[in-house]
């Protein structure tokens, strides 16, 4: 007998997947997970049996839920279900999915729609992080309609503000979790930075590639991915993240100088075992903080400025707003998209709910 669970189908930036209320799933993780898992149809590089899109970009889920502090409105529960793994990482935050929570909360009747734009206040569970999504909400519902454009999107859609407050220590508690804002692995230097996002980042030069590079040449190159994976065990480990071998954190980044003007830097974004085809929100706010911090590997390359950062990526640029004050990041901003694709039930095989049962009995 098949499960029917609740599922509305959502991008929310460059990313797509289902998003779950959490109460229409178990509250225990091992369960939680492989419901997860046969909804996306991992593991299977074309997740032919379920609603992932054989992407780590389309392999994503938001599960969202009531506050339980006056600080939030709603909380959300990032989840990156490996593709052709049976894993799934509730480890790093996804700024992108997260630009579909708000509209999400509100249609789920969690957040009271004001006119004309809604503020929903997030509490991301895996980061602690504190979001303020600025939702288009004309007569008190909300609009997926609109001009704002975002690289690796076609088409214009209603804009949602992203404000990421006191940024910075996302996992270890510390922007710089090692002390150090440059250091050496194996004899190339490298900044280890935890800001929205732990990431490990590195000149592309100093590996022997090119941050230009298109994202089909950089996953050609086994002999790089395996050394960037190499680095990223190793940068795993001083930024007290344990054994990262099986995790997507740290995410690793190569860098390069802007080569258009009003560019900050170039930078080819990791997730870590392949390159993303644009810019994760999370990772584009952690590199733009590291390009205004003296002493980074990203500061080295990128251009002069105040206040912000461009960084450009395959499909375009994503722009952030800062403010930082006396080496202190106060908020970062980031405009986004999203869009409800569907709505309805999601149908799980009969086998799911044996599979979880016997993982219930064996514990």
């Amino acid at each position: 007998m098949s499960i029917r669970l609740p599922c509305v189908l959502m991008r929310g930036g460059t990313s797509r997947g289902p998003f779950f209320l959490a109460a229409h799933l178990p509250a225990d993780p091992a369960q939680r997970d492989i419901m997860l898992l046969a909804a996306l149809g991992s593991p299977h590089p074309l997740q032919i049996d379920g609603i992932g899109g054989g992407s780590s970009v389309t392999s994503k889920v938001a599960i969202v839920g009531p506050a339980v502090d006056s600080q939030a409105d709603v909380e959300y529960l990032f989840a990156q279900v490996s593709v052709e793994q049976g894993r799934v990482d509730t480890k790093p935050n996804c700024g992108n999915m997260l630009a579909g929570v708000g509209p999400f909360a509100i249609e789920a009747g969690l957040v009271t729609p004001t006119h004309p734009e809604t503020v929903v206040r997030i509490r991301n569970v895996n980061t602690g992080a504190l979001v303020d999504a600025v939702v288009q909400t004309p007569f008190g519902a909300v609009t997926y309609d609109g001009d704002a454009e975002i690289p690796g999107v076609q088409g214009g859609a209603a804009p949602i503000a992203l404000r990421f407050r006191d940024v910075g220590g996302s996992k270890t508690g510390q922007m710089f979790p090692t002390g150090l804002r440059q250091e050496q692995i194996d004899g190339v230097p490298v900044t280890l930075i935890d800001g929205a996002m732990p990431m490990m980042l590195v000149s592309a030069a100093s590996l022997g590639t090119d941050a230009d590079l298109p994202v089909g040449a950089l996953e050609a190159d086994a002999a790089l991915l395996a050394r960037i994976e190499r680095l990223r065990q190793v940068a795993g480990r001083r930024m007290g993240l344990g054994d990262v071998s099986e995790s997507v954190i740290p995410k690793p980044a190569l860098l390069g100088p802007a080569r258009h003007q009003g560019q900050t830097l170039t930078a080819r974004y990791l997730t870590p075992h392949s390159v993303h085809r644009s810019m994760a929100v999370t990772g584009g706010i952690t590199l733009a903080i590291a390009a205004r911090t003296p002493g980074t590997v990203a500061f080295e390359l990128a251009s002069t400025g105040e206040g912000g950062a461009v960084i450009a990526h395959p499909a375009g640029t994503l722009q952030i707003g800062l403010k930082i004050e006396d080496s202190v990041v106060h908020w970062a901003s980031v405009l986004r998209t999203a869009r409800r694709i569907f709505e309805g039930h999601l149908f799980l095989p009969g086998r799911t709910l044996q599979t979880a049962s016997s993982q219930l009995a064996a514990e």
